[in-house]
């Protein structure tokens, strides 16, 4: 699903937050009159049993039939009336606003930070998902625990790696590449008159800040999440390589869709694109056997290769007039219902069902460069911290594009960010 969330650095959501503005607010507004019937007060009416109406937000996902199946999810509950809502542009904006007013969904999909926990924002799930918790993985639970408490039910893991056409690494003498100087390497070898060696995004390769990181043994904060974790020798080295990639003149920059879609990939505009496994049936239609996947190169021999790991999380707002009715769907949906699960993450793009009893079954992704994504997945996926909080984002991406795309000096750059994201850590207390 091509709007599943993207790797640190700039993500998914700060890039939802960016689009939208007065058009976001007009069509925020038609949404909600148009696709859910919800109240203008927000959340769902108050009530008990059959009685109770939920409100349940989604971003909108890309592939054609996802909109379909969250209604027909939502029809087949007979416990409660769930009105969906699906909101293209910025949905991070406009769920923040609602939840922020009062005005939020009962139930939604995001992604936790520590302030949503602050605000009171989210209801702990630690009930609902008690019988089933070991049938999720160590970082799906991390990624949604903070002090102990899970707040959000796993819908979708999205692992995001390079993709490869084989053919045209075969014709230029080339294997895919094990570290970030390889990687630029190849970009340069594949770049030719018509193509580009490798897209990273429109914006030159920023979704790369993270994994890039990752790959050069740092993390964004330390174990204990008191300090920041990623102003090294090491990682300071990995950005500055990124800024040579983007000099390189091998990057795909002004394709007609972004990263996170495959056009760019299928239209041959270029031979390696960084995005998530919910493209793979796209490519594979397009170039049948021809294309591998590989992770994120090591940013030397002494780093590590990396796999982000984006994904969506099922969540309730503890603001809801209907909190226990609320997580009875959610854990109807997301824990109970295999088959509709198993539908989500299979049928509109490739996508790893977060319960391991439920991934098992996964036939389609048993095989060929699906069944490499998920051991790729598996050996080196990383996960978003929520302790992590959208302004320390900022500064990181802030960090970045200076030092990436106006090569800035990388030790300057890298120790301003640092101290941005102490004087966040020591305003969270």
């Amino acid at each position: 699903m091509a709007s599943s969330q993207p790797s640190a650095g700039f993500n998914r959501r700060e890039l939802l937050r960016k689009t939208g503005g007065f058009a976001a607010l007009a069509a925020f507004a038609a949404a909600c009159g148009g696709n859910t019937g919800r109240t203008p007060s927000g959340g769902g009416g108050g009530g008990s049993g059959s009685n109770v109406t939920l409100e349940q937000w989604y971003h909108q996902y890309g592939e054609k039939g996802t909109k379909e199946a969250a209604l027909k999810y939502a029809a087949a509950y007979k416990e409660a009336k769930v009105n969906v809502g699906w909101f293209p542009g910025d949905y991070g904006g406009r769920l923040s606003t609602g939840l922020l007013s009062g005005k939020g969904p009962d139930v939604f999909e995001s992604q936790l930070n520590i302030a949503m926990v602050k605000a009171k924002q989210v209801e702990p799930l630690d009930d609902i998902l008690a019988d089933v918790k070991d049938d999720y993985t160590e970082n799906d639970l991390k990624t949604n625990t903070i002090d102990g408490k899970v707040y959000g039910v796993r819908m979708i893991d999205d692992p995001q790696m390079i993709y490869y056409r084989k053919s045209l690494l075969d014709k230029a003498g080339m294997q895919p590449p094990t570290t970030i100087d390889e990687l630029i390497e190849v970009s340069k070898a594949l770049t030719t008159k018509k193509t580009k060696g490798l897209f990273a995004g429109n914006d030159g390769g920023m979704a790369f800040g993270g994994v890039g990181m990752y790959s050069a043994g740092g993390n964004f904060l330390t174990e204990d999440n008191k300090a920041p974790a990623f102003a090294t020798e090491q990682t300071t080295a990995a950005f500055s390589k990124l800024r040579e990639l983007y000099n390189s003149k091998s990057l795909l920059l002004g394709a007609p869709t972004d990263w996170w879609d495959p056009g760019a990939f299928n239209q041959e505009l270029a031979a390696m694109q960084w995005i998530g496994l919910w493209a793979m049936p796209a490519i594979q239609a397009k170039w049948q056997d021809d294309f591998g996947v590989i992770p994120f190169p090591k940013a030397d021999e002494n780093g590590r290769q990396v796999v982000y790991n984006g994904g969506w999380t099922q969540f309730v707002n503890a603001k809801s007039k209907n909190i226990d009715a609320a997580k009875a769907y959610v854990k109807w949906l997301w824990i109970d219902q295999e088959e509709y699960q198993t539908d989500w993450s299979l049928s509109y793009g490739f996508h790893i069902p977060p319960r391991k009893s439920v991934a098992a079954k996964a036939e389609k992704l048993q095989s060929g460069p699906a069944a490499d994504a998920v051991k790729y997945w598996q050996e080196n996926g990383m996960v978003d911290n929520p302790f992590w909080t959208p302004k320390m984002g900022a500064a990181f991406g802030d960090m970045m594009v200076n030092i990436v795309k106006k090569g800035n000096d990388a030790a300057k750059e890298v120790e301003t960010a640092k101290k941005k994201v102490e004087e966040e850590l020591k305003r969270q207390g």
